[in-house]
């Protein structure tokens, strides 16, 4: 049985967490694999909202083996009280299983974020201030502390030592703060230890061993295309690799393993923080698409940017991606507009764009070249079959798919499990 990737193919924010709710009814085992508790994502199950940040989307099927593979950074006390909710909901979180391998956010990690973002000034990244950047810069300078090492205090208690011996030289001599204590960082995360050590296993292994057992296995991106280290628009990116690439990596698995990869794009498109950004609208459409499209952070409450859907980045994504089809969220928010567009190209100083450009400085001069389309202005939310959608809105989901060059399978028409509309046409 094939493996299947779920990713967003944009800024994040593209309604990931409700695709891979949709797939996991017939899964088995459902994976994420890189970013913190940075990302959320939200699914609404009869008109009940769950907001996950760290625990994947599966976890609401009792079925399902949810899985935080050795790609992502954990803040245990994160951890523990989004279980600790879901348990409050009566949803069990005693399936989960955590990589032995994954690095762990220390609070000097959430302090040096918030400082260093600070000292930026105007050329602030806009990240959430949780750690997540920090944390991925020790585990690359081979300085990190991985979930294993809270079970063995005497280890932990020497790699603590190191980091906390330079990480206060740095917050007393450079940023005049405060030093942290060794003590209460070292009694408060053995404590954590103790409730998480039963759900931490080799979950490279148990991932590998499902996919030879015939089992169902989702991977589950978090963020989007854009905001890769290696393949965003750096440096406004988060500090992983949210493309598909990033699902072996941040796994444990093969490329061979995975069959399918499902790319997560919002009719339109926004982002939140900084950064280039070329279909930006800043007039009256842009904030109803931001209060229609209720486009704030589910980690931060943080109002997103909004424009219109920019098909050069989408293209470029089902590239890096290697896309198999496109599940397209959001389509009910543009039954708001008479008139709607989609980015075909950039035009830069006289010069036309119709692939992603290498040179970042054409994504802030750009000015977008738009096609326009006629809207359908009728509610949709209660359309249950493709077919029955509006033909401009159908017509609209075509011209994504031309444009993508990889078809749209599912169609997201409402915020609720059912108002998805598959597509096999």
């Amino acid at each position: 049985m094939p493996a299947t990737v779920i990713l967003g193919t944009q800024w994040g924010d593209e309604g990931k967490g409700k695709i891979t709710d949709l797939y996991s009814k017939t899964a088995d085992v459902v994976v994420r694999y890189q970013g913190g508790n940075n990302a959320g994502h939200t699914i609404v199950v009869d008109g009940e909202r769950f907001a996950l940040s760290l625990i994947p989307s599966g976890v609401l099927y009792p079925t399902v083996t949810p899985v935080i593979g050795n790609g992502t950074v954990i803040d245990p006390a994160v951890l523990i009280e989004e279980m600790d909710e879901l348990s409050g909901r009566g949803i069990d979180p005693t399936r989960l299983r955590i990589s032995a391998n994954a690095h762990v956010i220390m609070p000097y990690h959430r302090k040096m974020d918030a400082i260093l973002e600070r000292f930026l000034g105007q050329q602030q990244i806009g990240t959430t201030k949780r750690g997540i950047g920090p944390a991925y810069v020790d585990k690359y300078s081979r300085s990190g502390i991985r979930i294993q090492d809270l079970f063995d205090p005497k280890i932990f208690r020497e790699k603590l030592e190191v980091n906390l011996k330079d990480k206060n030289r740095q917050l007393q001599k450079v940023y005049n703060q405060l030093p942290l204590d060794i003590d209460e960082i070292y009694d408060e995360y053995l404590v954590y230890a103790d409730r998480i050590q039963r759900y931490v296993t080799d979950t490279s292994l148990l991932i590998w061993q499902a996919i030879r057992d015939g089992q169902d296995v989702l991977f589950e991106g978090a963020q989007g295309t854009l905001l890769d280290i290696d393949h965003g628009t750096y440096p406004f990116v988060t500090s992983s690799n949210p493309t598909a690439g990033g699902a072996t990596t941040g796994s444990g698995i093969g490329p061979r393993d995975i069959d399918t990869v499902i790319g997560v794009a919002k009719a339109y498109i926004s982002r939140v923080g900084t950064g280039p950004f070329p279909t930006e609208l800043h007039d009256e459409i842009g904030e109803r698409l931001v209060e229609i499209g209720g486009e704030y952070g589910v980690v931060t409450g943080r109002r997103r940017r909004c424009g219109w859907l920019d098909g050069v980045a989408l293209k470029y994504a089902a590239r890096v991606n290697g896309l198999s089809e496109i599940a397209l969220t959001k389509l009910d928010v543009l039954s708001h507009f008479d008139t709607l567009k989609i980015a075909i190209a950039y035009d830069s100083l006289g010069e036309r764009y119709e692939e992603f450009p290498r040179q970042q400085r054409v994504l802030y001069d750009c000015a977008p070249v738009y096609e326009e389309h006629e809207g359908w202005s009728t509610d949709i939310t209660a359309v249950r079959e493709y077919d029955d959608l509006p033909k401009a809105a159908q017509r609209y989901v075509e011209r994504v798919e031309e444009l993508a060059g990889v078809p749209v399978t599912s169609v997201g028409v409402g915020p609720d499990r059912e108002a998805t509309l598959m597509r096999t046409g």
